[in-house]
């Protein structure tokens, strides 16, 4: 049996591993008799141990590329699903047109995935993740950029773009005037004993780190967005004006840092609503002009003009105001049981669909009286087309969206609107509950159809109702204060410019060795490394070559060959050089 069949090593025999005692053991590679000799105790990992673990994971770049792809996947069901911090109504509708839904996504929070638990852990770990891969890189990168470019190897025919050539220049006439040229080509250059050692490209490292900062930044402007943040809407009829104090506003939503104070200190009034459409073709109908014209002044300043239009938002102290949607709104004029005047004025309603087939209510809630004087309220629901197709040409929907031929459908009821209830109401809807409709001879409800300048009369001397021959138009507008949107918009066109940095351009070294052969002629070497593989490498070298070698050129062939000499091994440029 020979030797490596007695011990499992080739060359050792038994006797003399046996005299080697315990360390001939450990060389040994023969299976172990005993299976506990071959448990190997690892060191355990203490608490210290496992934090620094943690933290390594934590701060690599493919744990903050994970973190990147799970906020992006968990901002997904914010914009699928209504958010409470946005619509509450579509909440409440979403909640109960989805009975089984609902629980599951109330306790997954994803009426309010931005303020919830889990989408707040993954911004905050990914925060900490992109500082912690940032700060040592950052500091490293400083410590590049103080130090000078590293020597030449020892052997530059191993590198992978690589050139050799001999010249009748002296060897300091070589290396002078490859760092002149490799200075003037934004190379940091410097002479290390016998070659010129250059570097280029830090720009890609600089946009490795404006990215990674870029991301932080946008971080940071979303979280002040939305801590900082305010928004509201309000609807406005032409002529009606708006200031911006907390009353005035149809809807307010804030963040949870916000103050009232921080709200701008302006106003402006709604003059006209221009709206134009297609008039003909297969895109009839569609909008062609959206245009608020306003009269605003800001902190009491004088007034000024200005034209609001869809994605061209007024900006006036530090919020904007962007036109949102518009409609109609007739006037109206309530007339009690006596003929005084009870209300007047526009009844704006909101649109049903594309062509502003709109439906609201009039509440008539103090001043009506009955033929006997006695107090009651009044609920008039409306139905609006502003452009009927005629009796007997369809149902009550518009044809187009222009004032083209308009038409009001009434109803109407009285008693109580429990506006007193102390349950809130929506100012658009009529809670007929404790409330009698008014009905005709047949015992249906009273309904009429009525074109500008008609009148609706009540039954049994309850008053009237008169559409006037004046239609108005209402604009809706958010109003919006977010302190992080310049900062957002900086950051994003910062992270843009720093991913173009990391992507094209390549960090690479040169190297131009000019040393004294034996028979006496200076031998230039010029060799190339990049960071990363590219197919420019040899080209660049190649353009710094022939630019070296017209100021150092290749000395004549009797100075260059010694044929005393024994022949010196000829130097193969590595693949893909440049020779």
């Amino acid at each position: 049996m020979s030797n490596t069949e007695q011990t499992g090593r080739p060359g050792v025999d038994a006797g003399d591993e046996q005299s080697l005692g315990a360390a001939g053991e450990h060389l040994s590679t023969a299976p172990a008799q005993d299976e506990e000799s071959a448990e190997v105790a690892l060191p355990r990992l203490g608490a210290i141990g496992w934090i620094r673990w943690f933290w390594r994971q934590l701060t690599s770049m493919r744990v903050a590329l994970i973190l990147l792809f799970l906020l992006s996947l968990g901002a997904i069901p914010g914009s699928l699903i209504p958010q409470n911090g946005v619509d509450e109504t579509k909440v409440d509708a979403f909640k109960k047109a989805h009975g089984t839904l609902a629980p599951i996504y109330e306790k997954l929070q994803l009426f309010d995935v931005y303020g919830s638990v889990w989408f707040s852990a993954i911004y905050i770990l990914l925060f900490v993740s992109l500082i912690g891969c940032i700060l040592p890189r950052t500091w490293q990168f400083v410590g590049q950029l103080r130090s000078r470019p590293p020597g030449a190897p020892k052997r530059l025919t191993r590198l992978p773009a690589y050139t050799t050539w001999r010249t009748g220049a002296t060897p300091e006439e070589a290396r002078g005037e490859a760092l002149r040229l490799l200075r003037k080509n934004r190379f940091r250059a410097h002479v290390a004993g016998d070659a010129v050692a250059a570097e280029k490209g830090y720009l890609r490292e600089v946009g490795n780190l404006l990215f990674h900062v870029a991301l932080i930044v946008m971080l940071l402007a979303f979280a002040a967005g939305q801590l900082f943040k305010s928004e509201g809407g309000k609807l406005i009829v032409e002529g009606d004006g708006f200031a911006n104090t907390l009353s005035q506003y149809d809807d307010f939503r804030s963040g949870s840092l916000f103050s009232l104070d921080d709200l701008g200190h302006f106003s402006f009034e709604l003059d006209s609503f221009t709206g134009t459409y297609e008039t003909d073709g297969p895109q009839r109908g569609t909008p062609r002009t959206f245009e608020a014209a306003v009269t605003y002044a800001e902190g009491g300043g004088p007034d000024k003009k200005a034209v609001i239009r869809v994605n061209e938002p007024l900006e006036v102290d530090g919020a904007k105001v962007y036109l949102i949607s518009h409609g109609y709104a007739p006037v109206i004029t309530v007339r009690d049981g006596r003929g005084k005047v009870v209300s007047q004025g526009p009844v704006p309603l909101l649109p049903i669909d594309a062509n502003v087939t709109s439906q609201g209510v009039l509440k008539v809630m103090d001043g009506y009286t009955d033929k006997n004087g006695k107090k009651d309220q009044l609920g008039i629901p409306a139905f609006f087309v502003p452009t009927y197709a005629g009796k007997g040409k369809g149902d009550m929907f518009s044809q187009f969206p222009g004032l083209v031929y308009p038409v009001l459908s009434l109803s109407a009821y009285h008693g109580d609107l429990r506006v007193d209830s102390g349950v809130p109401q929506n100012v658009y809807q009529l809670d007929t509950s404790k409330m009698t409709p008014f009905k005709d001879a047949t015992g249906d409800i009273l309904r009429k159809q009525l074109t500008p300048g008609e009148t609706f009369t009540l039954p049994d001397g309850a008053g009237s109702i008169t559409f006037e021959k004046e239609i108005k138009e209402w604009a809706s507008f958010q109003i919006s204060q977010q302190p992080g949107n310049g900062w957002a918009l900086t950051g994003a066109v910062a992270a843009i410019l720093g991913l173009i940095g990391s992507l094209f351009v390549q960090r690479r070294r040169v190297w131009v060795r000019a040393v004294r052969g034996e028979d006496g002629v200076t031998v230039i070497e010029m060799a190339g490394l990049g960071r990363s593989e590219s197919a420019k490498l040899p080209e660049e070298l190649a353009e710094l070559a022939a630019a070296l070698h017209s100021a150092a050129p290749s000395a004549p062939a009797d100075d260059v060959v010694d044929h005393d000499a024994e022949p010196a091994e000829e130097a193969v440029p590595a693949e893909g050089a440049t020779q």
